[in-house]
């Protein structure tokens, strides 16, 4: 039973809970120096403080269960119980809060659990919390059989069960597979670029005159590996024209032309062994490009679900590659738009500040296409508010409870509208307006989905709804039950003020005709005083 100045200690351990008292209240008082060096053996910290309690978890999932709690700082119904059961008061001291204190690690924790029981998480208790942590399982050895290696497989399965909850709950969980794209696709496009590179190099020896009529490396590719070698290709067998006709991307035209070019090639003979090797090379290349595809249409279905919005203002590549650098969609929107207006140049921006030069205008956002349609005087404008509008659709698309493009679309028209007001003149419509227009289209869209919202959002609505409404009811009833004595009250001085400004009206008035019945008499006397100096004179 707790008594007046005791000091209890509150372990959290992967087996149970733990509660500790103080025996020697004078350590406390100590340097933590000190401290620290008798907490370290063993014997000497079971001086210092002996085992009151022990609730152990019968099962895992009632372990993972306490430790999310503890982490939001929550007090469980299990550990409430537990203190209540083991720091009873006496009927006499049941009122008074410095009967004992509760040491504990988390201030969080120690915050919710002061509504009941008094705590405290001062360095000394911490200090003592360390060594019933270092030497748990040798207080608990009369309690739990083969305590050292039970404990430790305890918090072994507890960490792999809290940590396939947390990657289970993972905000960016969606996040990751965009940011493996994108970067996937960058490296294909050096290896495309650096494989057909070397097919051009290593096949316009024998065939020069490829290159200026096919173009795209893709069907350069393709081209080589139909024609191989160009002594040995039939021009006129139509088998032949079809496959060159479909590599060409199935243009005829420019398939006569690659024939009419290895009519007159002017390249060097090649051996089957090399053009094997250019051949494996170009299939290789071609590969590559199928792969890029394929990868390209996943990364658009991904962000159609991940960041709709930002996918409909940006893009798929660039909203990714936005995404990408800033290590997932929770962070970009944290950012700021300034942040997002220059995201991927920061070298040029510490350069910039380090030199004293101007700083850079866009960074990632170069590579769309509203940077590159604006003129050379607006690109810094453009980019600002571009990185304006990115800004609230990575927002809406992190914070949104239902995937909608509707918001996105909408922002797309404003940059465009910015666009031609930069270059034309004409006036953009108002912020407000487009919004309004947004939110009908994504309750439209919302409702031909037929996507329901949660039900926890739904119901803190009607209850605020419902508290305003009550909250109207009520404001309505004290007016319509005031007494009428009170609505008197409050109009008579109205009427005394009306009164008064007659009364008011009514002297000015007065004093009015009083000054023009007067004036008649003033001038007459004048009249007469003028008449009596002429006589005088």
């Amino acid at each position: 039973m707790a008594t007046a100045g005791q000091q209890f200690l509150l372990h959290e351990d992967a087996s149970g809970y733990g509660l500790f008292k103080v025996v020697q209240r004078e350590v406390i008082a100590q340097d933590i120096a000190v401290m620290s060096a008798q907490v370290d053996t063993f014997n000497t910290f079971k001086s210092m403080v002996e085992l009151v309690g022990f609730h152990r978890f019968t099962t895992a999932e009632e372990a993972l269960l306490q430790i999310q709690e503890l982490r939001e700082g929550r007090v469980s119904s299990v550990l409430e119980d537990f203190l209540e059961l083991n720091l009873t008061r006496s009927k006499k001291k049941g009122g008074a809060k410095d009967a004992y204190s509760l040491g504990v690690w988390d201030p969080e924790l120690g915050k919710n659990l002061n509504e009941k029981f008094p705590c405290n998480t001062g360095a000394s208790v911490k200090e003592l919390l360390r060594g019933c942590l270092l030497h748990f399982p040798d207080f608990v050895k009369a309690k739990v059989t083969d305590a050292a290696t039970n404990l430790l497989k305890a918090q072994c399965g507890l960490a792999h069960c809290y940590s396939r909850d947390q990657m289970r709950l993972d905000p960016n969980r969606q996040d990751k597979p965009i940011m493996n794209a994108i970067a996937i696709l960058d490296n294909l496009d050096k290896n495309i670029n650096t494989f057909a590179m070397r097919v051009r190099e290593w096949y316009a020896w024998h065939f020069p005159e490829l290159a200026k009529v096919v173009a795209d490396n893709i069907l350069y590719a393709r081209t080589a590996r139909v024609v191989r070698i160009k002594e040995h290709f039939d021009c006129e067998n139509p088998d032949n024209i079809a496959k060159l006709t479909e590599a060409c991307g199935g243009s005829s035209e420019v398939a006569q032309e690659v024939i009419l070019a290895l009519k007159v090639s002017m390249g060097q003979e090649l051996v089957e062994m090399d053009m094997t090797n250019i051949d494996n090379f170009a299939r290789q290349v071609v590969e590559l490009a199928r792969m890029r595809t394929t990868l390209q249409e996943y990364l658009k279905k991904k962000m159609d679900v991940v960041a709709p919005n930002l996918s409909a203002l940006l893009g798929e590549t660039i909203g990714a590659r936005l995404i990408s650098h800033a290590g997932s969609l929770t962070s970009l929107a944290k950012y700021p738009a300034s942040t997002v207006q220059i995201l991927g140049a920061e070298k040029a921006l510490f350069r910039a500040l380090k030199t004293k030069g101007n700083t850079p205008k866009y960074g990632l956002l170069f590579h769309s296409s509203f940077i590159g349609r604006a003129q050379q005087k607006n690109k810094g404008r453009t980019s600002r508010y571009l990185a304006n509008k990115c800004s609230l659709a990575s927002r809406i698309d992190c914070f949104s409870e239902t995937s909608t493009k509707a918001f996105g679309e909408h922002l797309k028209q404003q940059c465009e509208e910015r666009l031609a007001f930069l270059s034309e003149g004409t006036k953009p419509r108002k912020n407000v307006d487009v919004m309004a227009q947004a939110i009908k289209a994504a309750k439209a869209e919302i409702a031909e989905s037929g996507v329901v919202t949660d039900t926890k959002t739904t119901t803190s609505d009607g209850e605020k709804s419902g508290e305003k409404k009550k909250s109207k009811k009520r404001s309505a009833e004290e007016v319509s039950s005031t007494p009428a004595a009170v609505g008197e009250a409050t109009e008579e001085p109205a009427k005394k003020k009306k009164k008064k400004n007659k009364e008011e009206g009514d002297v000015t008035l007065e004093t009015k005709t009083a000054a023009v019945d007067a004036s008649p008499t003033v001038e007459a006397a004048e009249k007469k005083k003028k008449k009596k100096k002429e006589k005088a004179a």
